[in-house]
């Protein structure tokens, strides 16, 4: 382990792994699990938000595409600086 010390006096600590096995990763075993009345509820939103979103894909209108103007050059003034020797 060494440590890196900033000018402003800040430490930090820093590890090198120096293994070559395989990393487990894994759930927290005591992550909160979400039963009965609340995961219905989430549930439920879940259902009626995608029930909105395939509503408005249904009920979107088709727009008419059109035609394509022409490329316009704008000139802006005080947008051209040139070098001068």
């Amino acid at each position: 382990m060494s440590n890196l010390v900033w000018d402003s006096g800040v430490v930090i600590d820093t590890k090198i792994m120096t293994t070559n096995e395989q990393l487990e990763l894994g759930f927290n075993a005591s992550s909160p699990r979400i039963y009965g009345r609340k995961r219905e509820e989430r549930v439920a939103r879940a259902k009626w938000w995608f029930d909105k979103m395939r509503a408005a894909v249904e009920n979107a209108m088709d727009w008419q595409q059109q035609n394509q103007s022409r490329a316009e050059q704008m000139w802006i003034p005080g947008a051209n600086r040139q070098l001068k020797y």
